[in-house]
């Protein structure tokens, strides 16, 4: 048997690490809350174009990715089992949500450099969200 994945004491950095993600996702929320209680009206027309071009599934996606992954992270904190397999599907639909800005000509040609540098930075955070949940598993701290 592997040792390096023996069940072990909690390590002390699990907490702060779980909070960080847990305020990740939580703000993601904030993000998304924010965009679809938007008044494009109000928005710059380089915005609004971006706004108006991002089809229902894409936005569905970034739903999914953020709602089940707060649900994931609070798990995290709990330290419960099923935050691994709902962080799994946080991290498919921002995978979802990164290809919908990728192969959807209109909003790709719509969004700045920084919005896809934005993109990538969670999709790498999401993962490495997930890939903690999974040590904390393998690791015997998730009951």
């Amino acid at each position: 048997m592997d040792d390096e994945y023996k069940p072990r004491s909690v390590a002390a950095w699990y907490v702060p690490a779980a909070v960080a993600a847990l305020l990740f996702m939580a703000l993601g929320c904030i993000m998304y809350l924010m965009y679809v209680l938007a008044d494009p009206a109000s928005m710059p027309l380089d915005q609004r174009a971006a706004h108006d071009a991002q089809p229902m599934w894409v936005t569905a996606a970034n739903a999914i990715a953020v709602w089940i992954g707060l649900t994931a992270t609070v798990l995290l904190v709990m330290r419960k089992k099923l935050a691994e397999p709902l962080m799994m599907v946080s991290l498919a639909a921002v995978l979802v949500w990164l290809a919908g800005l990728l192969v959807v000509t209109r909003l790709r040609e719509n969004m700045s450099a920084n919005d896809l540098l934005v993109a990538i930075v969670v999709t790498a955070l999401t993962w490495t969200i997930f890939w903690f949940a999974r040590h904390s598993r393998m690791r015997g701290w998730l009951r």
